[in-house]
């Protein structure tokens, strides 16, 4: 995934905000990427964006080879569908429809043959430890295990990169844990580029590399390995977004 020179601009009336400004980066294949930054850094606007979700004022985007600069809404919906896992911070799953269908809904959207894809569902499933919860519906499960349909959910088209916005925003520390682990063992496993939103050292912590986020402008980036912790993640981020005077 490539971001080159990425810039959003909100207009109302006269009024302009910048929520990006030049924003440039990549990801290389099965790695997986923590944008940090505070509310109103821009970190929601920049993965909506390369979610195609929402367009840039200018600036160009690269999912899995696919330029998207250019493309129809159909062509957008069609790389959205395909290449591109989405997990939010609000579950977003639909209340009257159990784990699996819930899990299922993707492909029946793409008119799949749901008895060939109910074993990829299952498996799923059992990837995100909801096997024996797989007839249950959203307000009979715990946050986390929402969540986790949720991931399971973002998989099932079997999408090149998944984009994850403050998974873990609604979870005690416990369940946001075991969130960061599922998404560390889908880059390290399952080779899924795994892009990351957070305001949160924590979570930031599990990824291979950080990027700082200010002011709609990265500041900033930290590699991150075997015993970074949360601790050393925030000061990094301290230490740029907020550098100290001479």
């Amino acid at each position: 995934m490539k971001v080159t020179n990425l810039s959003k601009i909100y207009r109302s009336g006269r009024a302009e905000v910048h929520a990006l400004e030049s924003v440039s980066f990549s990801v290389a294949d099965g790695e997986f990427l923590a944008i940090m930054g505070a509310s109103g850094s821009g970190k929601s606007t920049l993965l909506h964006l390369i979610g195609a979700l929402d367009t840039p004022t200018s600036g160009e985007m690269e999912i899995d080879g696919v330029r998207l600069s250019g493309l129809s809404d159909r062509d957008l919906t069609r790389i959205r569908r395909e290449k591109i896992g989405f997990i939010f911070q609000f579950f977003n799953l639909i209340p009257t429809l159990s784990a699996r269908e819930n899990v299922a809904l993707p492909l029946m959207i793409a008119r799949k043959d749901m008895k060939e894809s109910g074993k990829r569902v299952d498996e799923l499933l059992d990837l995100v430890h909801l096997s024996d919860r797989a007839d249950h519906r959203p307000d009979e499960l715990s946050g986390g295990e929402q969540q986790r349909v949720a991931i399971a959910r973002s998989l099932v088209m079997d999408p090149a990169i998944i984009l994850a916005d403050e998974p873990t925003g609604n979870l005690d520390s416990h369940n946001a844990d075991e969130i960061y682990a599922l998404l560390r063992k889908l880059s390290d496993e399952f080779s899924r580029t795994v892009v990351m939103v957070t305001h949160d050292g924590a979570g930031a912590a599990h990824a291979d590399r950080a990027l700082f986020l200010k002011d709609g402008r990265i500041v900033g980036e930290k590699k991150i390995g075997k015993g970074t912790n949360a601790a050393s993640v925030a000061s990094a981020y301290q230490e740029l977004a907020h550098p100290k005077g001479p």
